[in-house]
């Protein structure tokens, strides 16, 4: 095993299978640009407190961060966190140009049948220049590719969940129409209270209620009948 072949497998290889990966791809492509991609290793760093992570020309119409985990996860976990960064850092993009992907050592670099070009990992510098031609003509060559990946770190499972939870996004505060309606609904409970300490009044209110149910005009009426009746008659007037 060469250099670059224990780098590729201490940053990015699996030893169990059942759907886990230690490495999660995100490519910006079509065409290939570098600065929404800087912004993305920029808050990586600085916001999140995460490694840096690799950075590749797919070799054919993208860019691409490929980022390392110390210990395997879930394919579908891995597409999440990924997504979570998009919102973060590419929510600007339109989505047909990002790509969430799950990496796999050998496919950088590698020759792309398609177009006879290579795939690579590149430094930051570099990438911002490859952006027209995101792509070698030549095979890279294997010992600098492997001083690239030699300075990378993988991300410790502590601090994954630490920038998980920083990604996520904060809960939408209630709109002011919502507000106004919680305000009058406890408003109307406060005062229906105040009107149950007087029965009279409230069976009152029940009885010429038309938004209440009929039977339940009725059943007030009836209550209030009997002090209804108790009551004098009004005296005819002389």
């Amino acid at each position: 095993m060469n250099r670059l072949q224990l780098e590729l497998t201490r940053l990015y290889a699996v030893q169990t299978g059942g759907g886990l990966t230690r490495s999660m791809v995100l490519e910006v492509a079509c065409p290939a640009e570098w600065q929404p991609l800087a912004a993305v290793s920029h808050g990586l760093q600085a916001e999140l407190d995460l490694p840096a992570p690799a950075i590749a020309v797919n070799g054919s119409d993208g860019l691409q961060l490929w980022f390392s985990l110390a210990e395997p996860m879930l394919a579908d976990d891995a597409r999440a966190f990924l997504d979570l960064l998009r919102l973060r850092y590419l929510g600007e993009l339109q989505p047909h140009r990002i790509r969430l992907l799950l990496g796999a050592p050998g496919s950088v670099p590698a020759l792309q049948a398609g177009n006879g070009m290579w795939s690579a990992f590149v430094a930051p510098d570099l990438a911002a220049v490859m952006t027209d031609e995101p792509w070698l003509d030549l095979p890279p060559n294997p010992d600098g590719q492997a001083s690239l990946l030699a300075r990378l770190h993988s991300i410790q499972p502590d601090a994954l969940r630490r920038a998980t939870a920083l990604l996520q996004p904060a809960a939408a505060p209630a709109s002011a129409s919502a507000q106004t309606q919680a305000q009058a609904q406890a408003q109307a409970q406060a005062a229906t209270a105040a009107e149950v300490s007087d029965p009279r009044a409230f069976l009152l209110q029940v009885m010429n209620d038309r938004s209440v149910a009929l039977a339940l005009r009725i059943e007030a009426a009836k209550a209030l009948l009997p002090a209804m009746t108790l009551q004098p008659p009004p005296r005819a007037g002389r």
